[in-house]
């Protein structure tokens, strides 16, 4: 039987702000579900949106700028959260719980 591998928290935290590539997807590392779909979904599609009109504006300039800092941003705040590994029970039903 292989033994769980568990990772520190400097490694995680890093492994998360990675995972921003796609931004949203190191908050759902984290186990921030809300953040993570509404980041997926809603900021994702406002960063397209702003991006878009941005960039007649400036000469498509935005067209990198806008993506980049949105990118870094979200991956910060991924990096910066709590982890929320093992906070839900209900998640994980094949682990034994002690009352």
């Amino acid at each position: 039987m292989m033994e769980p591998i568990h990772l520190r928290k400097q490694d995680r935290d890093l492994f998360a702000a990675i995972l921003s590539v796609i931004p949203g997807v190191g908050h759902l590392y984290k186990h921030h579900y809300l953040a993570g779909i509404g980041i997926l979904i809603g900021g994702n599609l406002l960063m397209i949106f702003v991006t878009g009109l941005l960039s007649l504006a400036t000469f498509g300039v935005a067209l990198i700028v806008v993506p980049v800092a949105y990118i870094a941003a979200v991956a910060w705040a991924a990096h910066e959260l709590p982890d929320w590994h093992g906070h839900h029970a209900y998640l994980h039903p094949w682990k034994k719980t002690e009352h």
